[in-house]
């Protein structure tokens, strides 16, 4: 057996031993002694094998089975620029805590120092956006070779997961010539040492896995508000219902249930005077909040005490002034005061009737509309991925508490890379209906995620795309103001004119052009296999409609 096929078999062997049951390939040369390990090692019903031709869409496939399994996958890659192109996405796993393990195959030393095609610098490629890096040595022939390469997979893995703080890792690996495999019936007779495991089953250096005692925040106050973010939402839910404290969602009423659930708290929390009023003594902040600016504004008050539960990453404080930070929450040291709770359930019932009674005077169709349909129109058990920009914003505003949702977002550096990709890796572990709710750019930034080889799983999967061509977030923000509009539309508004349906049909994916809510809500049906739902907006009454929104809830909650 050469050296290379030894390290290869021995490293995926320790993989499986280390719980890993799901890796994404992409094809390449340099890579090959692993891909053929990988491959048997399917064959044998000992993990899962994802090949996807794209590294950008490999690695957020990736990244959406980890996040959604919360248990580590690996992605493998050759050397070159196909090591670089997986960086957006171990970005993202970095910010938010989700444990991949990175393969990179590289040339050996001899050749990269020669010159040799396709070598880049990949030592420390991702920076300080991985947990652990190292390079292994190059396989020898000799003894020593096989504890050293399986106790490098256990390092690597207890650095992804079975730390404090989940998160990508990098092992760079160099293999030299002969890079496949002898004819069957030379394999094995010539080596020097046994490359066997420890015996059934087990790891080479057996760790504790993650979740052991964790630490707890104590929450004491009697006017308290939860803010909860993707991953925390139900369990904040839970514990809100639990302990009398009313909850609000990054995701809006996506996750949430009970009596303290409340749906329209984002609104809510836009108004200052509202705020003013309902200033609460300490926040129990679950995970980070990325998309809000008002409930940055809340987190950054210095008269407002912040406990922080569970960050994905170094803890989010706007103002420098976190109380505490734990893993999980602990019982509060007092009761709530249930009138507190009522004042923001009245304010929500109220915020949230303005919402509806806005949304269904306004002309059809429209992004927030759209939302509404969606989230209400969701089968149960539904897994829904909401792309960045627009989509993360029109969901968390629409109103309305679904519980049995369970959403997922690329929160970590809030970046439109692999959003399908990351969709697609989520939908093939979601044992129920899967969506994905993104916008034109988005999807055009990652249409090579549709692409799935025919020996390939195939996620059940819809996505619904908004289409207002182009970038119609950035109406809502500084750039839309009128004194830019000469300049807006070329380099924000960014009008690309692509056919969506055309690249559906390059893919072999279905599309739908939905016209009207009913031919939403009939695409919205549970059906196998992938498929492109599209609405088309106009993105410039976008702005307009927000300042209506905001001013009816104003009116509704008696600020204004």
């Amino acid at each position: 057996m050469n050296p290379s096929t030894a390290q290869a078999r021995v490293l995926v062997d320790e993989l499986v031993r280390n719980t890993v049951s799901h890796v994404v390939l992409s094809p390449g040369s340099r890579n090959a002694p692993l891909s053929f390990a990988l491959h048997d090692a399917a064959a044998a019903g000992r993990l899962t094998l994802h090949v996807r031709i794209d590294e950008r869409s490999a690695a957020f496939l990736a990244l959406g089975i980890a996040a959604r399994t919360g248990r580590p996958v690996a992605v493998v890659c050759t050397s070159g620029t196909a090591a670089a192109n997986f960086h957006p996405a171990v970005l993202e796993a970095d910010r938010a805590g989700v444990p991949l393990i990175v393969l990179t195959a590289d040339r050996p030393p001899e050749l990269r120092a020669a010159g040799a095609n396709q070598v880049v610098e990949q030592r420390h490629l991702y920076g300080g956006a991985v947990r652990y890096f190292d390079e292994l040595a190059v396989a020898e022939r000799k003894p020593g070779q096989n504890a050293y390469w399986r106790s490098q997979i256990c390092r690597a893995w207890n650095a992804a997961y079975g730390e404090w703080r989940c998160g990508p890792v990098h092992l760079n690996i160099p293999f030299r010539e002969p890079l496949v495999p002898e004819p069957v019936g030379t394999a094995g007779a010539d080596w020097p040492e046994s490359l066997d495991g420890r015996p059934q089953g087990a790891r080479w250096t057996e760790l504790p896995d993650f979740g052991a005692l964790p630490s707890f925040v104590v929450p004491s106050a009697r006017h308290g508000l939860v803010i909860a973010c993707d991953a925390g939402v139900r369990a904040a839910s839970e514990w809100a219902e639990l302990h009398g404290w009313p909850v609000i969602a990054e995701t809006g009423g996506l996750g949430l249930g009970g009596t303290t659930a409340i749906s329209a708290g984002v609104w809510l929390l836009g108004l200052e005077e509202f705020v003013a009023e309902h200033k609460p003594e300490q926040v129990l902040c679950i995970g980070r909040p990325t998309v809000f600016r008002q409930v940055q504004r809340v987190l950054s008050d210095s008269d407002v005490e912040v406990l922080l539960v569970r960050p994905d990453s170094d803890w989010p404080a706007p103002a420098h002034n976190v109380r505490q930070v734990g893993q999980w929450f602990d019982e509060p040291a007092k009761p709530a005061d249930p009138e507190w709770l009522l004042r923001w359930r009245r304010a929500d019932a109220a915020a949230t009737a303005a919402v509806r009674e806005t949304l269904a005077d306004a002309p059809w169709p429209n992004g927030l509309s759209v939302a509404n349909e969606l989230v209400e129109n969701l089968p149960e058990d539904s897994l829904l991925v909401v792309g960045s920009s627009n989509p993360t914003r029109d969901v968390a505003l629409v109103g309305g508490c679904r519980p049995d949702v369970l959403v997922h977002r690329n929160r970590g550096v809030a970046g439109i890379d692999g959003t399908l990709s990351t969709a697609s890796g989520a939908a093939l572990v979601h044992p129920g209906p899967s969506y994905a709710f993104v916008g034109d750019l988005t999807f055009l930034h990652d249409v090579n995620g549709l692409l799935t080889g025919p020996s390939e799983l195939r996620p059940d999967l819809t996505v619904v795309v908004l289409n207002d061509d182009g970038g119609g977030i950035f109406s809502l923000l500084e750039q839309g103001e009128e004194e830019h509009r000469g300049s807006f539309e070329r380099i924000f508004g960014t009008p690309h004119g692509a056919d969506l349906s055309a690249l559906c049909a390059g893919y072999g994916v279905p599309h739908t052009l939905a016209e009207s809510r009913a031919a939403l809500r009939e695409a919205l049906r549970p059906a196998p296999g992938l498929r492109v739902v599209e609405v088309r907006v106009d993105r410039s009454r976008r702005r307009d409609l927000h300042a209506g929104l905001r001013a009816a809830v104003a009116r509704a909650v008696g600020t204004r």
